[in-house]
């Protein structure tokens, strides 16, 4: 437990007091900045006023992000597999004449 970092990240006026492994203290950072300017951004750009409302469309907002980029891998493979597929058809071919 003692190569543990004790931090505190501050997200939607609230200080959340963490302890974590120190490898993961940057990526939880620049996550909490992200946080706190899409809260910004939505605040700017709709009329919200409750931060549960502001959250749950931050939340909303990083799962869309994950899951499109899930479905953009799952295409990407799927085309790369094709192409090796007809790459190694190709080869078959050439190495039986």
């Amino acid at each position: 437990m003692s190569d543990q970092l004790k931090i505190k990240l501050s997200i939607a006026n609230r200080v959340y007091p963490l302890t974590i492994a120190p490898n993961q203290e940057e990526g939880l950072r620049k996550a909490a900045k992200k946080i706190e300017n899409m809260i910004n951004q939505f605040e700017q750009n709709y009329s919200v006023r409750d931060k549960q409302d502001v959250l749950a469309m931050c939340a909303l907002q990083f799962a869309s992000q994950v899951e499109q980029k899930g479905i953009d891998n799952a295409q990407i493979n799927d085309e790369v597999q094709g192409k090796l597929k007809s790459l190694n058809d190709l080869l078959a071919l050439h190495l039986v004449s």
